[in-house]
């Protein structure tokens, strides 16, 4: 299988994020202030139901007696506390300020950076998607995702400009770094199962649900920004390290239970 066809979901997803955000710069410009903020929080209601939608997937998994829902409390917990203690939230906005610099961004390049990476970049198609893209070659999901990630760029370059599109950086990163590295994912860490078979992996589960915990996060943030009321954001970037942290806590919790 050649390098192009592991890795032609990601592409396809960088020019859906690319193509959205060119319409949205070119369409919000047009756009009184108050319609801009409709349209967030329109993306912040679809966005919530994708996150709890995700998150119903803690019903599906437990570790021994413990159930999902407090497995992904932990993790999440745990990685909240080292993603403050990492300063995880304000690496991403210096980033942020140093490609708005770079490019001679404006307006609100960071906050546009920032949500829409953690946006495209948390959830089981990323990580579903890569797999099925670097062992098959089949691009499906993320072709899928791909159109909502476009949707979403546009309603995010309205309001927040350029910086959205810079996000598909984070998703030629993490895509295209996850299906390169399919193979010796499936077999070392999820003793080789299929891609279809990882969608009821526990761990998956778990990472999914928590992950739709992030999800329902970033939408509340949305909604916050449509209000004007970012001050009151929840640092949903800090909680990143939880994702990694939910499997070893499933683990923990299995052998316990």
């Amino acid at each position: 299988m050649s390098l192009f066809t592991q890795l032609s979901g990601t592409f396809i997803n960088v020019g859906a994020v690319l193509v959205g955000t060119l319409l949205g710069l070119l369409l919000g410009g047009r756009l009184p202030e108050r319609t801009q903020r409709t349209l967030l929080q329109t993306l912040s209601l679809v966005t919530v139901f994708i996150g709890l939608d995700m998150a119903g997937s803690l019903n599906r998994v437990s570790g021994g007696a413990v159930p999902g829902v407090i497995l992904a409390l932990v993790s999440l917990a745990l990685g909240a506390v080292i993603g403050e203690a990492l300063g995880i939230e304000e690496g991403l906005g210096r980033l942020g300020d140093n490609l708005k610099r770079r490019f001679k961004g404006g307006g609100r390049f960071t906050e546009g950076f920032v949500a829409a990476s953690l946006l495209f970049c948390i959830g089981p198609m990323t990580v579903v998607g890569g797999l099925q893209n670097g062992l098959t070659g089949d691009n499906a999901t993320y072709v899928l995702k791909s159109t909502l990630d476009g949707i979403a760029a546009l309603a995010l370059a309205g309001a927040y400009g350029i910086g959205v599109g810079f996000s598909a950086v984070s998703v030629l990163l993490l895509q295209g770094g996850i299906s390169l590295a399919a193979g010796s994912f499936a077999s070392g860490l999820l003793g080789g199962a299929s891609p279809e078979l990882l969608k009821t992996n526990s761990y998956v589960l778990l990472i999914t649900g928590a992950g739709g915990l992030m999800i329902a996060g970033i939408s509340w943030n949305l909604m916050l920004a449509g209000l004007g009321w970012e001050d009151r954001r929840v640092r949903v970037g800090s909680m990143l390290p939880g994702l990694l942290i939910a499997p070893l806590v499933l683990w923990i919790a299995t052998r316990l239970g």
